[in-house]
């Protein structure tokens, strides 16, 4: 079993910025893709990117592209999410997702995800 911890939540005004860090119990170079997923109260869970632990492959949601940036530290078993130029739109619980390394299909959907953290909350401010 891996464990996922979020950190790095908080309020902020619109068009500011902030980070979020995932930590796993393990390595990440022995999962696979480790993703970020967003859900705002009264809606549904969305996918904002991932990143694949073995040469860093990027992926992100049309909504976050260009404003957030997602990467990875092997060494601290991290996954970071910076949030950049921030709408209130971007307002949600984030939580960090992340694959077995035999794990095969999409990682912009959640079922492809066999571990989740508990999440951190990002409010932003108009």
């Amino acid at each position: 079993q891996v464990q996922l911890v979020e950190s790095g939540g908080g309020s902020v005004q619109a068009g500011g910025s902030l980070g979020l860090s995932c930590v796993a119990s393990l390595s990440t170079s022995r999962l696979a893709y480790i993703g970020w997923f967003r859900q705002a109260p009264g809606k549904e869970r969305e996918w904002v990117a991932s990143i694949y632990t073995d040469g860093g492959n990027t992926l992100y949601a049309d909504s976050v592209k260009g404003r957030f940036i997602i990467s990875q530290d092997n060494a601290k078993n991290s996954v970071y999410l910076e949030g950049n130029s921030l709408k209130p739109d971007d307002t949600a619980m984030y939580t960090c997702a992340a694959a077995s390394p035999w794990r095969t299909g999409d990682a912009r959907y959640a079922a492809y995800y066999d571990y989740w953290g508990q999440g951190t909350q990002v409010t932003v401010s108009s």
